[in-house]
């Protein structure tokens, strides 16, 4: 696992935790809406910032391993159509 991976897990497991916390803490008074709007922005972009991006040639690798990965699972399909098909031509016949 990466360090932007382990740090990714943690942050979700700390978040986890605060998700039912619904009233402010002490000292803390609640936020307005727009506080609360910007706060998310700031925080969406945050997370954008950790997004790692595929170089040109990962991108090509993972393309080329997705379109070979559809045509095995097509051509799979197809035999077990055309050999179901027979199958039942020669039951039902």
């Amino acid at each position: 696992m990466s360090d932007t991976a382990a740090a990714a897990a943690s942050d979700a497991e700390g978040s986890a935790a605060r998700k039912g916390e619904h009233a402010p803490r002490r000292g803390e008074e609640k936020r307005g809406l727009f506080a609360r709007i910007a706060l998310f922005v700031r925080q969406v972009v945050a997370e954008l910032k950790k997004v790692v991006r595929p170089t040109r040639q990962e991108l090509v690798t993972y393309t080329g391993v997705v379109l070979v990965f559809v045509a095995v699972v097509m051509a799979f399909v197809t035999v077990i159509d055309l050999g179901l098909g027979q199958l039942t031509f020669l039951v039902f016949g």
